[in-house]
């Protein structure tokens, strides 16, 4: 079971790198395995995520009220539809369908072979890759207000849906499919944090059940990570936004092909065991 020590630590890394494009889910796979933790599993996973997202409710919070109550109005007044605020809520209900759909269909997958440190070290390296090559060509010239349409949606969408495998980011995945549409960095992170709140929640209120159950962590470790997350997220996802605003995405990359390389040796060498 996790302990209160497992709980900081897990808590502090689900809050450091669930904004930035290095895979929060991986990270806690990662160093649990090095630090020679049990998995805390999907289940936990998905319910300290809910500290994290909470932040970007918070920091998010004049948008979000603009979106929900326009797009609320716009279903009864007609001459709201057209409104920016209205759309982005089609949008980012268009959006959460891929992943909604695909966690559902592959939720076994999600809680064994998904979290095999084989896979994870090789998603970390591929996308990086992937990563790299969008923030290269990108033309970083599109906003959301003016550009964001129903096709970009589900793009976006599928590319969140990526992010059911630790090591694709779910940040990561989503800005790297707004890069390859020409989104400015800005916008395409943005729209991926508000993406990501439906599913982010959705998976966590989903996933609550379990907590305290079987093999799942106990209630107390849970709500303290929960919170840690939602504190240093907040923190986070402000200075990833204004990070990326005036730089490329070269040092995540950089970063995830170490990491990517060091977790394949590990586990070839025999210093982690590819499964919890």
């Amino acid at each position: 079971m996790i302990g209160w020590l497992e709980a900081v630590v897990l808590g502090l890394i689900q809050g450091l790198t669930e904004f930035l494009p290095i895979s929060s889910s991986a990270h806690i796979r990662v160093v649990s395995a090095f630090a020679g933790w049990q998995d805390p599993g999907a289940a936990f996973t998905a319910v300290i995520q809910l500290g994290t997202e909470t932040a970007v409710v918070i920091y998010f919070r004049k948008e979000l009220w603009e979106i929900v109550s326009t797009w609320t109005r716009s279903l009864f007044i007609k001459e709201l539809r057209g409104n920016w605020a209205a759309r982005m809520g089609w949008y980012i209900i268009a959006g959460s369908l891929p992943i909604g759909v695909l966690g559902l269909v592959l939720k076994d997958q999600i809680e064994t072979v998904f979290r095999d440190l084989r896979l994870v070290g090789t998603t970390l390296i591929v996308f990086a890759c992937i990563l790299w090559f969008a923030d290269r060509t990108a033309r970083n010239k599109l906003s959301l207000e003016k550009h964001l349409s129903f096709t970009h949606a589900i793009v976006y969408g599928f590319a969140q849906a990526l992010a059911l495998i630790p090591g694709v980011s779910r940040s990561g995945g989503t800005v790297t499919a707004g890069l390859l549409l020409d989104y400015r960095r800005e916008d395409a992170a943005k729209y991926s944090f508000l993406l990501a709140i439906p599913a982010v929640l959705a998976s966590g209120l989903l996933e609550l059940r379990q907590i305290g159950e079987g093999p799942a962590p106990a209630w107390g470790p849970t709500i303290l990570a929960t919170i840690i997350s939602f504190i240093v997220g907040y923190l986070a996802v402000a200075w990833f936004l204004r990070y990326i605003s005036t730089h490329r995405f070269t040092s995540f990359v950089i970063y995830r092909i170490i990491l990517g390389f060091f977790v394949i040796l590990a586990v070839t060498a025999g210093w982690i065991p590819a499964l919890g």
